[in-house]
């Protein structure tokens, strides 16, 4: 019976052409984990918004439709990253790297990294180089997605 092992064992010695892609795996599996949990320098963050009782269907939603439905949208039938950002649901449910939104600590959202340019440039939302021309959120944006998160993102 062959298991995920067999080309690397093979008649009794270690195949070194299968541990060496192995090793590499686990390497830049470990360094992308290491990555992705790393923490968000706050510092760097636009200040959330004084705004109180921030919605999104009022507030937030908008700039999603304006910035993000392209890629992210409710019409996107294989969203960027299966992150879906046209419901408070979706949202919270994040996509490939949930959670995208910690409610109540927009510091620790990854989300807010992303849309504020901050940290890892292959994560920035939207992209610098975006194919639609889609600009950046200005930092009063952003301030009010870090307001409504850090009001509990309702």
């Amino acid at each position: 019976m062959r298991n995920f092992l067999t080309p690397i064992v093979y008649c009794g010695y270690i195949n070194n052409k299968y541990m060496k892609k192995l090793i590499a795996g686990l390497i830049s599996g470990l360094v992308v984990m290491t990555v992705s949990a790393g923490e968000i320098d706050a510092s760097k963050l636009p200040p959330a918004s004084d705004k109180k009782d921030v919605t999104f269907e009022k507030d937030i939603k908008p700039i999603f439709e304006k910035s993000c439905f392209k890629c992210h949208g409710p019409d996107s039938p294989k969203p960027k990253g299966k992150l879906k950002l046209d419901t408070v649901a979706s949202i919270i449910k994040g996509g490939e790297n949930a959670p995208d939104v910690v409610p109540g600590k927009s510091e620790k959202s990854p989300l807010v990294a992303a849309i504020s340019h901050v940290g890892d440039e292959d994560d920035f939302m939207p992209p610098p180089k975006n194919k639609a021309g889609i600009k950046p959120l200005t930092k009063e944006e952003v301030g009010l997605v870090r307001a409504w998160i850090d009001q509990g993102a309702k």
